[in-house]
């Protein structure tokens, strides 16, 4: 019995610190308009989609910061896309700033049903960078300045036919990430990313070996919990900064089955078989006759790495 996606990787061009929510909303409904008019029943955007990457920007401040945060999802800026995947009956997943009621600062991802109803939401949890400012970097990457490590864990949502998983750029390069997701027998992940195509404390990884990392570990992810896994990127030049691209769509077995070409705005399409992924989860990687939790204690006891005493 197969159960056919038709899903969507929608790929922004930079967003530049002037550019409105307005103004990049639009940018998505029209990337929404094109996915469905493909047939897509998801379209999944990318992290931190109505902003430009502000952690970037370094200010002693923190509270000058919270105008690129979202106070309530949706909003008014953004309740077209909210209404159009309603009339257009086609899911999303969007990666935003999100202030709390509390005052908390998280980098969020929700999930939308083709109803426009949001089913689902995820907190950053692996953040990168530093939290003050470092004059030895080329650029800024301040999110634990911003930003709280995610409360939600990873969770896994019944919705649009499959068991649906998120998370969110730096997360994709920590196996525990997928594997949490895996045990909850997760079928298909998206997330979302900004990376900059050059390491700030490294100049000399560039782009090859920086894209080269971005694919080895989605297709790592997709094959060792047996989903499929959407990546989506923000890329191109934004406020003088270089972002890659190279959105993509990574089956089951860990091969890319579609990716993007350019740094601006594209849609990467493919259509999928969640179905597809019972195979590996039945075989190599059928959780419940192999692995031995026994040995896994490390994992969840130690954070730190320790080397073997002499």
């Amino acid at each position: 019995m197969a159960r056919p996606l038709t899903v969507a990787a929608a790929q922004s061009g930079p967003i530049q610190k002037n550019d409105t929510r307005e103004e990049v909303v639009a940018r998505l409904c029209a990337m929404m308009n094109d996915a469905s008019d493909a047939g897509a029943d998801l379209v999944v955007f990318t992290e931190l989609a109505l902003t430009t990457f502000f952690p970037r920007h370094y200010s002693e401040i923190h509270a000058d910061m919270d105008i690129w945060f979202e106070k309530k999802m949706p909003n008014s800026a953004t309740q077209p896309l909210f209404q159009l995947a309603k009339e257009r009956s086609i899911g999303f997943y969007l990666g935003y700033a999100e202030l709390t009621t509390e005052g908390q600062h998280f980098n969020t991802s929700i999930l939308v049903d083709k109803e426009g109803n949001t089913v689902g939401k995820y907190r950053k949890v692996h953040l990168p960078g530093h939290d003050e400012y470092d004059p030895e970097r080329a650029f800024q990457h301040l999110e634990k300045r911003y930003f709280l490590p995610g409360d939600l864990g990873f969770p896994v949502w019944r919705a649009l036919g499959g068991n649906m998983g998120m998370c969110i750029c730096n997360d994709r390069r920590w196996p525990e990430t997928f594997r949490v997701m895996g045990l909850q027998d997760v079928e298909l992940v998206m997330l979302g990313y900004n990376t900059p195509s050059v390491n700030s404390q490294r100049p000399d990884e560039g782009p090859e070996m920086r894209t080269f990392h971005n694919r080895l570990v989605m297709q790592a992810g997709a094959y060792q919990n047996s989903t499929f896994i959407i990546g989506t990127a923000k890329a191109g030049v934004e406020d003088g900064h270089s972002l890659f691209g190279e959105s993509c769509i990574v089956d089951p077995n860990g091969e890319i089955i579609g990716i993007a070409k350019t740094e601006k705005d594209e849609l990467v399409l493919a259509e999928i078989d969640l179905d597809d992924c019972l195979f590996g989860k039945k075989t190599i990687f059928d959780f419940s006759r192999h692995r031995r939790v026994e040995h896994y204690v490390r994992i969840t006891n130690q954070t730190a790495a320790q080397s073997p005493k002499k």
